[in-house]
């Protein structure tokens, strides 16, 4: 197994790479693959990760994109913008910081579904409708005519049944069957990961694709599960990477970075903010012409009764020279313009942008411009989402007093 250690957006030494292991890598998202200088090696070549990050497997290859914040934050991050955490005290992931992110995952979920199934699984009323060959709960007359002809056995029925094969369970199983496929390093993680599935040996295995992981929703009888299905639901949302290039097949758990930074700022300002998703998050805005051709889809839209009072966006994207690009102040501009707002926010990792505002000239519109410092600790990250909050509603109390005047 060769072992490739990367780092967001740094290029690598030169690797020595076989064809098939050139190609295989090529389909790993936003890593860019180089042919180095002849005279460093006849087949080496330059590895540059882009946003993605995580670790994937190719054959024989093992590749890990270690994320600039470190896979325990980023995870953490990740988890709080899902619901995962209930309170800023809650740490998950704990753990040594050489952990790749599946070991990592691994050990979280054995610790979580330890503390959701101290009290039992969790079971639930599920209606069935099988063809028995005993009557169990109510007949299907209409069903029964319509399959058996007026054959007597068996008969079609509808029953509840209290199991423990639901939705909760399942994601769970799902997401442990996900990490399995993975190979694990840490003997603790594979452990955990076969206690669970010896526990969930009577719950259905159930593929979740990655663009569909469903919600649980959750109430006084089942929060106590909220930690182990919410950190399953993140495993099937991003553990779902396979390439298949000349036979050799690749599994991984890659993660977006833009996403996770975008999702976790807008989960974190909404708190912040004290407001809902209802009102504040990705919602639909209407278009930039009368036309309805140009679509506008800002990441941070706060709607207030029937009027919008803010909009933003947050951006992970690596910016040249610590220069905001001109296409992010139009897109922004763009957004305060269709909403008549009196200006709008562009959100970015601390390092890759500076704080500024920008006063656009003939249109009296302001564009601020901050920077979200992820250093230090998921606590003290959201006190500055705090601070951040504050211009935000310095924005919004402006488009109020507009809209009154």
């Amino acid at each position: 197994m060769l072992p490739i250690n990367l780092r967001e957006y740094e290029q690598s030494a030169p690797y020595v790479l076989t064809h098939e292991q050139r190609d295989a890598l090529r389909d790993v998202p936003s890593l860019t693959v180089v042919r180095a200088d002849p005279e460093d090696g006849e087949a080496a070549y330059y590895l540059t990760p882009g946003s993605t990050v995580g670790a994937v497997e190719f054959g024989d290859l093992s590749v890990l994109i270690e994320p600039k914040i470190g896979i325990p934050k980023l995870l953490s991050m990740a988890c709080y913008a899902m619901g995962a955490y209930r309170s800023r005290e809650q740490r998950l992931f704990d753990f040594e910081e050489s952990l790749t992110p599946p070991d990592t995952l691994a050990l979280a979920l054995s610790a979580a579904a330890r503390r959701a199934f101290s009290r039992g699984l969790l079971h639930d009323y599920l209606t069935r409708e099988e063809a028995l060959y005993s009557v169990r709960g109510r007949i299907r007359f209409d069903e029964q005519i319509r399959r058996r002809f007026g054959v007597p056995m068996p008969v079609e029925v509808r029953y509840d049944e209290f199991t423990d094969d639901i939705l909760a369970n399942r994601l769970v199983k799902a997401a442990i069957g996900r990490l399995g496929g993975m190979r694990l390093r840490s003997q603790p993680a594979r452990m955990g990961l076969g206690w669970i599935a010896a526990l969930l040996d009577n719950v259905s295995l159930v593929e979740f694709p990655s663009g569909g992981v469903p919600n649980v929703p959750f109430d006084r009888l089942n929060e106590h599960y909220r930690g182990v299905v919410e950190l399953s639901r993140l495993v099937l949302r991003h553990g779902s990477f396979e390439s298949n290039r000349d036979r050799v097949r690749a599994t991984g758990f890659l993660m977006n970075m833009n996403v996770v930074f975008q999702e976790f700022v807008t989960t974190a300002l909404r708190e912040a903010l004290g407001v809902s998703a209802d009102v504040f998050g990705e919602l639909g805005i209407p278009t930039l012409d009368e036309c309805k051709k140009v679509g506008l889809k800002p990441d941070l839209v706060w709607h207030n009764c029937s009027s919008n009072v803010f909009v933003g966006d947050a951006k992970y994207k690596r910016v040249v020279n610590e220069h905001v690009p001109n296409a992010d102040l139009y897109q922004v501009l763009a957004y305060a313009t269709a909403l008549d707002l009196p200006g709008g926010m562009l959100i970015y990792a601390k390092g890759e942008a500076e704080s500024i505002t920008h006063e656009v000239r003939n249109s009296g519109k302001r564009l601020i411009v901050s920077s979200l410092d992820l250093t230090g600790s998921l606590d003290q990250i959201l006190h500055r989402v705090e601070e951040l909050a504050t211009d935000v509603r310095a924005l919004g109390g402006q488009a109020r007093a507009l809209s009154r005047a």
